[in-house]
């Protein structure tokens, strides 16, 4: 084996443990960067012809890999804009330069122009949602948009259907004709009465009164009037008349409603309005509401995000309307580990890492969103420590074998002398 040999293989072994304490390194500094994975340096042997006369030594090269699929704790957080994926995935974010990158760094929060970035400043992207459901395009990011709060504001509804279930107290008094809501007259009498808070054309909120009266041993009628006619100190009679009038009918043995159940009326300023009453009974029991629900909304700004396992992004409004805005999708490959790594915990794909498989959270294949949540450094300072240590170690025994050597040629060159 020549000197010449010996200091190659020395040198060889130095840049190997130089290149592990440099993983170290980054491992250590990004101890708490949010979705880092940690590096490792990885040796095989060099190996050179030798003959049996003579051996020539090789050395050792490295690949730093890094540990891309491994899954690091979630720390939960009081930001719902916060996002981690729960088992296999990357979030798709857009570089500033328009690229299109995976990541699991999800600390995302509105910047100046209203898009979700992360603390690199990449953009989270995801699909616009569609009336008719949202279709992934499986092996690419055509379709992907950066997810913005700009522009999502609720515009005025107006209501146009509503659901009220009640039960009517078959024990009641039955009020006689002409002192009914219906009749609009001072002193009119009722059984029971509801309040409902429905929306015109503008956005304005509407009150309108329900008033269920009993008419016979199984009959009922119901009117509707606009609260804000009622008299201040007597309620009848109302200034305008009723918007609606309906009969019920009750099946005398079991108390459920029979014929016709619907209420139909304009709101004032409004649209046309179906009440749905089916449900509601006449039972030996007080009066009381069992469901109620009515379309329509004012006018009402962005309050917070809500985010779905599945990907759905609710826009949450002032009024506490939630509207579905964007479906997040995450992208995959075959091999996570052989992704390139670029700078801000983004990932590269590479003929290594196998094609783009892209689908939504929670379908096969794919983890879950968590809000709320981060993803944590998969960094284990204790063993970086130990690492770091023992590379020390192997350098300085290298470089012994490199000293070594260069005696040794001090050595031969003297030898003339």
């Amino acid at each position: 084996m020549s000197v010449y040999n010996l200091m190659r293989t020395g040198t060889s072994g130095m840049a190997a443990q130089g290149n592990r304490l440099g993983t170290v390194a980054d491992n250590i500094a990004n101890v708490n960067t949010v979705g880092y994975k940690a590096a490792e340096a990885q040796f095989s042997s060099l190996v050179l012809n030798s003959t049996t006369s003579e051996y020539t030594s090789g050395g050792v090269v490295t690949d730093v890999r890094y540990d891309i699929s491994a899954q690091g704790n979630l720390q939960f957080t009081s930001s719902s804009t916060d996002l981690a994926v729960n088992g296999s995935g990357f979030f798709f974010v857009e570089t500033p330069g328009g690229e299109a990158g995976l990541t699991r760094a999800g600390s995302f929060v509105p910047n100046g122009d209203g898009n979700l970035v992360n603390a690199a400043g990449y953009r989270l992207m995801g699909y616009p949602v569609q009336a008719g459901g949202n279709t992934v395009v499986a092996n690419g990011t055509a379709g992907l948009e950066p997810v913005s709060v700009v522009g999502q504001s609720l515009a005025a509804t107006p209501s146009t259907s509503g659901t009220l279930r009640v039960n009517l107290p078959s024990n009641a008094d039955i009020v006689a004709a002409g002192s009914l809501p219906s009749d609009n007259v001072l002193g009119g009498d009722y059984s029971a009465k509801s309040s409902l808070v429905t929306f015109d054309g503008l956005g304005n909120e509407v009150i309108v009164d329900a008033y269920f009266t009993k008419t016979g041993a199984a009959s009922w009628e119901v009117s509707v009037f606009r609260s804000s006619d009622a008299d201040p100190a007597t309620l009848f009679p109302y200034a305008s008349v009723p918007l609606a009038t309906q009969s019920l009918s009750f099946n005398p043995t079991s108390g459920t409603l029979t014929g016709a159940s619907t209420v139909s009326l304009t709101v004032p300023g409004g649209s046309p309005f179906n009440l749905d009453l089916s449900g509601t009974t006449q039972l030996a029991a007080d009066y009381s509401v069992l469901d109620v629900e009515v379309d329509g909304n004012a006018p009402s700004g962005v309050a917070n995000l809500e985010f779905t396992e599945d990907g759905y992004v609710y826009a949450v409004f002032e009024n506490g309307a939630r509207k579905p805005t964007y479906r997040i999708p995450l992208g995959n490959v075959i091999s996570p580990d052989r992704l390139q790594p670029k700078a801000g915990n983004v990932f590269w794909l590479t003929s290594d890492s196998g094609d783009l498989k892209v689908g939504f959270p929670a379908d096969s294949g794919f983890g879950s969103i968590v809000s709320g949540a981060l993803e944590g450094s998969t960094v284990d300072l204790a063993s970086e420590l130990t690492t770091m240590i023992e590379a020390q170690r192997n350098y300085t025994a290298n470089s012994k074998v490199f000293q070594t050597g260069s005696e040794l040629l001090d050595v031969v060159v003297n030898l003339k002398r």
